[in-house]
């Protein structure tokens, strides 16, 4: 019986040590998923702020590019790239924007999250009323 004895204290640590890993695992993959929805966020507004600078009689100034990266860079992304022509035809036009966001995690360090969003911007649509 003597041998036996703090066993149930090693038990009760292994325990304790494998719901504190499951723990962080649950927490890891809750922040890398909103870290995820973040990126997505900040990809869906670059990619609409870009849209109508793409069209010069618009009157915007500057590139759609440099209005994505500053849309991307105010929602803590960074923007990887832009597929943005400029166009002065008043034919509906897509842009696409991809953007990175780095998450810190608890157990692993940190992930990058990436998301791409694409918008649609008819100029014929500033003609109605």
């Amino acid at each position: 019986m003597r041998r036996e004895r703090g066993s149930a204290t090693l038990l009760l640590l292994a325990v304790a040590c494998l719901v504190l890993a499951m723990t962080i695992g649950v927490a890891d993959a809750g922040l890398a998923l909103a870290g995820r929805l973040r990126a997505a966020a900040a990809a869906d507004a670059a990619a609409l702020a870009a849209a109508p600078v793409t069209f010069r009689p618009f009157g915007a100034a500057g590139s759609p590019t440099a209005e994505a990266r500053r849309l991307a860079t105010a929602n803590g992304s960074v923007l990887v790239s832009c597929r943005c022509p400029i166009d002065r035809d008043w034919r509906p036009r897509t842009v696409e924007v991809v953007v990175e966001q780095r998450v810190a995690l608890l157990g692993i360090g940190s992930i990058i999250a990436r998301a791409a969003s694409r918008a649609e911007f008819d100029p014929r649509a500033l003609l109605e009323p």
